[in-house]
């Protein structure tokens, strides 16, 4: 949960800081981000499947297969990530027929371009993440995201405002600190996991020719459909900030305070479903089912808590929360600042209602992961998210008077429809699992 908070911790500190020198820069970082986030979708998903294979692997007592899927998974990450970073460097254009204001789309195109090569140290770090999550080892990946946060906010300070003998660069200063703080990383973990005991056999003979056909294959055939379930999720929520961007910066830099706050919340219940991949993977391998299903049932309840305790967060905090992004003290910019955290506050009652669904949908998934059932999922989140939710939020966010409130209420229908459906598949396919071991048991 830490570590994945630290990844969401990096994007609110951009935001808390850039968000001092206006709703613009606060928008424009939210428009580059939109994009980021869709490629960071696509690259993590794919390194998730790494995950599942390992843990099976640790299940079976299979070191050589778990060694080899670890190397196979690195390179695979590691060549994503340039695909990736082509991509994203290739689209920057795009900004300007999204009907986003100039002056937004003026500070998000060299903002994106710079932190676009982020993008290929943060997938060689997930290589080494989701191989050690693999292991029950995550906190090594956790000490590695608290470093990077360390090293942002200290490049942020630095850059954003000019301090000392540094360049002020705006909103510049945040695509520096987070490009060198993933960079780092990817050292720092490497430097970690290289010289532990557990870790060290999984380093050695590490040969291109190890690199095999069948399992990038395998990688592959499990990591599109989990990156295919991520990235209709997030880019959903990415056409929640073009819409916003259409009805005004103001409203844009609402809809990224909320969703920044909501990432944050969403990043502890990404932890469990995590848990639940790695724990249902371990147990898919020793073949017990019937502990396969009480420990997700354990993990299920755990989110169910922890979501109500931020639901009633958010609605209780609604009007005070908002206040830590905006600047409150400069009487040139309060005017301003009011509109954005009026619209915020109506925006978190929303997203604090929406907290319960969006957490069993992400543990829902990583126990489906677990399972190495991927396929399904996919098409699920797709009706959920495309079928459903995206009309809907276009009509209640453009077409009528509710405006962001609207678009944010298409994103609670559709994270609901995913959750329910998404259990449902889970509690069949488990159940499945456990009588077809009984009959096994009696023949």
């Amino acid at each position: 949960m830490i570590g994945l908070f630290g990844h969401t911790f990096v994007g609110l500190m951009d935001n808390v800081m850039v968000g001092k020198l206006g709703a613009t820069e606060l928008a424009a970082v939210s428009l580059g981000n939109s994009f980021m986030f869709i490629a960071i979708a696509i690259g993590i998903g794919f390194s998730v499947a790494i995950t599942p294979l390992i843990a099976e692997s640790d299940g079976e007592k299979n070191f050589v297969h778990g060694r080899t899927i670890f190397q196979n998974g690195l390179f695979l990450c590691t060549i994503l990530g340039l695909l990736l970073f082509l991509g994203l460097y290739a689209s920057s254009p795009i900004f300007k027929f999204m009907q986003q204001p100039d002056e937004v789309v003026a500070l998000a195109i060299p903002y994106f371009k710079l932190v676009a090569v982020s993008i290929i140290p943060m997938l060689i770090f997930q290589g080494y993440k989701q191989f050690a999550d693999g292991l029950s080892e995550t906190k090594y990946a956790m000490y590695a995201v608290i470093f990077a946060n360390v090293i942002n906010i200290v490049v942020n300070y630095f850059f954003i405002y000019g301090i000392w003998i540094f360049p002020a660069l705006g909103v510049m200063g945040a695509a520096v600190g987070t490009l060198v703080s993933r960079i780092l990383m990817v050292f720092f973990i490497y430097f970690i996991l290289s010289r532990k005991k557990k870790f060290k056999p999984y380093f050695r003979k590490f040969r291109f020719k190890r690199i095999k056909k069948i399992y990038i294959k395998k990688i592959i055939q499990l990591g599109l459909p989990s990156a295919m379930q991520m990235f209709f999720e997030i880019a959903i929520f990415n056409v929640a900030v073009w819409f916003s961007g259409i009805l005004g910066a103001p409203t844009q830099a609402a809809n990224q305070i909320a969703l920044n706050l909501g990432s944050m919340t969403f990043t502890f219940a990404t932890g469990l479903g995590v848990t639940a991949m790695i724990r249902v993977g371990n147990q898919k391998g020793k073949r017990d089912y019937k502990e396969l299903r009480r420990i997700a049932g354990s993990v299920f309840l755990l989110v169910i808590l922890l979501e109500t305790c931020f639901m009633i967060l958010f609605i209780t905090c609604n009007t005070l929360l908002p206040k830590i992004f905006v600047n409150m003290s400069d009487a040139d910019k309060i005017a301003e600042s009011l509109i954005v955290v009026g619209i915020a506050s109506k925006l978190l009652i929303v997203s604090g209602l929406f907290q319960l669904f969006d957490g069993i949908q992400v543990v829902a998934l990583g126990a489906l992961r677990g399972l190495q059932d991927v396929n399904i999922p996919t098409w699920i989140t797709l009706i959920a998210y495309w079928v459903i939710a995206f009309p809907l939020l276009y009509y209640l966010g453009l077409r009528t008077s509710l405006g962001a409130v609207g678009i944010w209420i298409g994103l609670l229908v559709g994270l609901a429809g995913s959750a329910i459906l998404l259990v449902l598949r889970f509690h069949f396919l488990t159940k499945r699992l456990v009588e077809n071991a009984g009959l096994s048991t009696i023949n």
